[in-house]
């Protein structure tokens, strides 16, 4: 089937992921890589590939998402740029070193990673522990750690870090509201770090498909961006409005369906 056929399955997902970012300060991998496998699957890419094309796919289009995220959030005056600039550079270093680590590791190893860690998500969703009243952020070089770490597992599931951030900042007491427009602007080093990985550590793959950059296959990104970026600015007026709590669980119900799908693709 020709390009013009899988235009729409690509803008409709960046429509959706769009909106959640604005919505739950998150990239989006989470629904992004188990629909792009899914798309890449339908449209005969080679299945030795695709896992690890749907991963650095995801990684490229959430740094459109998250710019245009961060900017709108900031707009609000509620990005907690303090923390953003303890957290950076691990991330940086986490998501890079780990989006080459994983173009090495088997598809079956990251689908079932993807999807473990995406069911615990869920769970932690549904659980919504509240944090102690005393708890308080770590100094910058505890910050800069755990961005090490986020950054490194977002590298390796493909998201933005807010499923691991968002949670990570209330449960320090930063009111969700800062947590996750704080989330988003974390989000464009992750993405960016681990765009560049995966196109770089897949630069001498043999048998990519077309216009593919490395692990990145660009017109899915670029479809992906155009429509996402038009649909953050109404996530993020809906997440100052709406009950985040509600749409938290509805986003893990939907995570959990995913992760289940990618398992089957693969398997």
């Amino acid at each position: 089937m020709d390009m013009l056929y899988w235009m729409f399955p690509y803008l409709g997902l960046g429509l959706v992921v769009g909106f959640l970012a604005g919505l739950l300060g998150i990239g989006g991998g989470g629904i992004m890589v188990p629909v792009l496998m899914m798309i890449f699957s339908y449209q005969g890419f080679d299945s030795s590939q695709v896992v690890h094309l749907a991963l650095g796919t995801s990684m490229a289009a959430i740094v459109f998402t998250a710019i245009s995220s961060a900017y709108h959030h900031h707009r609000h005056g509620v990005v907690r740029w303090d923390v953003w600039q303890s957290m950076a550079i691990g991330l940086l270093l986490g998501t890079f070193s780990l989006s080459f680590a994983a173009s090495y590791m088997p598809r079956t190893f990251l689908a079932v990673f993807f999807s473990v860690f995406m069911t615990y998500v869920a769970a932690q969703m549904f659980l919504n522990i509240k944090p102690k009243p005393s708890r308080t952020l770590p100094n910058s070089l505890g910050l800069g750690l755990t961005g090490f770490a986020i950054g490194g597992i977002s590298a390796l599931v493909a998201i933005g870090g807010g499923m691991l951030s968002v949670p990570f900042l209330t449960w320090c007491n930063v009111k969700v509201q800062h947590a996750i427009a704080t989330s988003a602007a974390l989000g464009v080093p992750i993405a960016l770090a681990g765009g560049i990985g995966y196109a770089i550590s897949g630069s001498g793959e043999q048998g990519l498909p077309e216009y593919a950059l490395g692990y990145v296959y660009m017109p899915a990104v670029l479809l992906i961006a155009s429509i996402s970026v038009l649909t953050v600015p109404l996530g993020v007026r809906l997440s100052h409005r709406l009950p985040v709590k509600l749409l938290k669980k509805v986003f893990a119900v939907v995570l959990l369906m995913l992760a289940f799908k990618m398992l089957d693709i693969v398997f």
